[in-house]
């Protein structure tokens, strides 16, 4: 029995892993319901270094329809791309000037310790030297998370991130404001990530995705996708480990072009994302278990100065 001892210990933490027990919010406003994961440094869901730790929603329901979920297969806290939800990340601050072993800056994240002169690397292990004071207020359709990090690698900045049910719509908001507290101006750009996985469905010819403007797809579809006028659509489902990636132009300087739709026609299911700022960049991926359009915002704040920005979700159905 000795020797199976370690074995069903590991097996018993791997599995009480998958119960969700960590700590989260519930909020709602009639029509829509969500559970978001709350940021903490011993307990979180999510205490990776790629991902803004606030804002990851673990489900959202609306009309008997799921929109967010788990879409990946190995867990582990610390593991970079381990997080649900519509998700943000920040590019690095002072990285390319740090020497190796000194620190740069991710928001929402924390001050990082650099590892050589390579490139960033999202992947990379690096030391979570800083973490930050997270502070987080709850009400019942709503949840306010607050980031606050001084002086780290020269940067200090007040992060807060609102995640919102709209009274009377079926409608998520995320309203970001990030402050320059500092004495060096804060320049980055932030995307989200998204990771749609709606009513479970496999990524493939029931999804199709829109957007708000003549999309250009510049990488390689292969024969998996197909891009038409606004279009994006599937040929074929993803299989196995296989995913997707390309860059997408054909975007304005107006944040009107910031308006994505993601439909599936076999559920009924669909959610028009919209921002109150101008793409800066934007991306598409996908895996056989999620869709994720990929909106960058460039984003620069002087001492002193505050940057704001806001996303909102809008949640519908479509006969099928």
């Amino acid at each position: 029995m000795k020797n199976y001892l370690p074995g069903l210990l590991l097996a018993f933490a791997l599995i009480s892993w998958t119960i969700d027990d960590f700590p989260q919010a519930v909020i709602t406003n009639g029509s829509v319901r969500a559970t978001l994961y709350l940021p903490d440094t011993a307990t979180g869901y999510y205490r990776g270094t790629r991902f803004d730790w606030s804002g990851s929603v673990a489900s959202l329901d609306y009309k008997g329809h799921s929109y967010f979920g788990k879409w990946f297969e190995k867990y582990d806290p610390f593991l970079h791309d381990a997080i649900t939800g519509p998700v943000e990340a920040f590019d690095p601050l002072g990285y390319d000037q740090a020497k190796p072993g000194d620190l740069f800056v991710k928001i929402g994240v924390g001050s990082l310790r650099k590892i050589d002169n390579e490139p960033y690397k999202f992947v990379a292990p690096y030391q979570h030297v800083d973490k930050g004071r997270w502070s987080v207020q709850k009400k019942g359709d709503q949840v306010r998370f607050t980031h606050v990090l001084n002086d780290a690698a020269g940067y200090s900045y007040q992060y807060e991130k609102t995640v919102r049910l709209t009274k009377g719509k079926p409608e998520l908001v995320l309203e970001h404001r990030l402050k320059n507290t500092g004495n060096q101006r804060i320049e980055t750009a932030v995307y989200n990530h998204n990771f749609l996985v709606i009513d479970q469905q496999p990524s493939g010819p029931d999804f199709r995705v829109q957007f708000g403007f003549a999309a250009r797809p510049t990488g390689d579809l292969k024969d998996i996708l197909a891009s038409k006028n606004q279009d994006i659509s599937f040929l074929r489902p993803l299989q196995n480990r296989e995913s997707i990636y390309t860059l997408v132009e054909g975007y304005g300087a107006n944040a009107s072009d910031y308006d994505i739709r993601v439909e599936n026609t076999k559920t009924g299911a669909g959610v028009r994302i919209r921002a109150d700022r101008p793409l800066a960049k934007l991306a598409f991926w996908s895996n056989p278990k999620n869709l994720s359009p990929e909106p960058f915002i460039a984003i620069k704040v002087e001492p002193g100065q505050e940057f704001t920005w806001k996303i909102a979700y809008e949640f519908y159905t479509i006969e099928r």
